[in-house]
């Protein structure tokens, strides 16, 4: 332990310096989705650069791709050590409303021990721990307990268009043990989770097509297909009435839960009647025999997120519509695949096809889900971390979203991935008056600090 008495020293003493670097990488508007924060998104590549170069991380590079850059860095001198990669995200969201934010979104702001800005928690403020958790061990041991590499992306918040070809092109120069991700969040207040998986994405628009235009429902109702009754055949053939998908082998692939999961999410003591109060309804509803907590993180899903057609102007407008549309998106779990989902999809909707209509299917972006087992070295190391230092027991959870490009590093990497978060769900990671509880960012630092001396005495294999 006599490590982390060094850490607490170390970040105490530099506690004020720290917070005003990260406020310097705060101030810079590293917008993605907006491209005339282009050179924006260059300064914050190039101040990530400058910071690594300055922590004697070597091989730093500004790496261009076909959208913002990616920046790399290594430092490989512990001999025999696993070696860990450090992944993160500068880009931000946009700030709209403005008018909502309290202070200005680029202007880092300390209140009440939380810092206000955006990209506070997510993620500039998380991928700074990790520079400052590298700098505190060179400063405190004179070297570091493990090999490291930073890959740190500039499209996360769209995407990640090029970043799978980017590590597809670069596997070599990124090979590793293990992937570390702080860009999620504790499981509530002062409870810390290590997040061991996440659920994958697929979706599809139905779009329904009748007679070649609307038609008068006295002239024509009754003898040609209204194409809003046609969808809702099909939409209701989805589910039954608990929720339980019935497309023909959906759950062929899914993976079970352990005795060991189900007691681990029983433990959490999750409270469903907050719950309901939170989200405003007087009951919850789903696949039945499962929990709460093992329906969302655990189950996939499949939920219509939208529905269009026909007339909904004031009043009433006897027409018979000729087109309507849904939009569907399904959350996946280990073993699921994307495409053999929207296979599944496609067959059941032609098998559930009103005559008088053509139907056209149209897929949407696909992400596999994520797990790395629980029972892993590398998962139960980061608990004992998280234990040390907050000294309550770790939960280990999955999410109920979606991150793709984590199952990107896992298809192409193959390597175990460790996502260690250490913001608050209530931070508005999206939304005006974004901000870091300074709490965990204090904590995080000795976490991540003690977690590399963890990850240095996993037997290496």
């Amino acid at each position: 332990m006599s490590h982390l008495h060094g850490l607490n020293v170390y970040f105490e003493e530099n506690r004020d310096k720290h917070l005003e670097e990260l406020n310097e990488f705060l101030r810079i508007p590293s917008i993605s989705s907006l491209s005339e924060h282009k050179g924006d998104m260059q300064t914050a590549a190039q101040w990530l650069a400058d910071a690594l170069t300055k922590l004697n991380i070597e091989n730093v590079s500004i790496d261009q791709t076909a959208g913002h850059p990616v920046v790399y860095g290594e430092w490989l001198h512990a001999e025999g050590k696993p070696t860990i990669l450090f992944y993160g995200h500068y880009d931000v969201q946009p700030v709209d409303p403005l008018h909502l934010w309290d202070s200005p979104p680029f202007q880092p702001t300390v209140r009440d021990n939380k810092l206000f800005a955006r990209g506070a928690s997510d993620d500039k403020g998380q991928v700074f721990m990790h520079l400052k958790t590298i700098e505190a061990l060179f400063a405190t041991e004179g070297t570091l307990p493990v090999n490291v590499k930073f890959i740190i992306e500039g499209e996360e918040e769209i995407g990640s268009p090029n970043l799978p070809a980017y590590v597809e092109e670069h596997k070599d120069k990124l090979a590793a043990d293990l992937i570390l991700i702080s860009d999620t969040g504790l499981y509530a207040p002062g409870k810390p989770a290590v997040c061991y998986g996440l659920r994958g994405l697929t979706g599809v628009q139905i779009d329904v097509r009748g007679a070649k235009g609307d038609l008068h429902s006295g002239l024509y109702g009754g003898g040609v297909q209204n194409a809003i009754h046609a969808l809702a055949e099909i939409l209701a053939s989805f589910r039954d009435e608990h929720g339980t998908i019935q497309v023909e082998g959906f759950y062929d692939k899914v993976r079970p839960l352990s005795d060991e999961e189900r007691q681990a999410y029983k433990d959490l003591q999750f409270d469903e009647e907050a719950l309901k109060e939170e989200v405003g309804v007087k009951e919850l509803f789903g696949e039945q025999g499962y929990s709460y907590l093992e329906q969302i993180w655990a189950r996939p899903t499949l939920e219509v997120n939208g529905v269009f057609g026909g007339f909904s102007g004031e009043g009433i407008k006897t027409v018979l519509p000729a087109e309507a549309g849904a939009k569907i998106t399904c959350r996946l779990v280990p073993d699921q695949e994307p495409d053999e989902i929207v296979a599944l999809l496609r067959a059941h909707i032609e098998k559930h096809k009103q005559a008088g209509v053509e139907i056209t299917v149209s897929e949407f972006d696909k992400g596999a889900p994520f797990i790395t087992p629980f029972h892993h070295p590398v998962i139960q190391a980061a608990g004992r971390s998280y234990e040390k230092v907050y000294e309550v027991p770790t939960a280990y959870i999955r999410g109920g979203g979606s991150i793709p490009i984590v199952a990107a590093f896992d298809e192409i990497l193959g390597l175990p991935v460790v996502l260690m978060g250490f913001g608050l769900s209530s931070e508005n990671f999206h939304a005006p008056n974004e901000h870091f509880h300074l709490e965990n960012f204090d904590k995080g630092l000795r976490v991540l600090g003690d977690y590399l001396h963890e990850v240095a005495n996993i037997k290496h294999s």
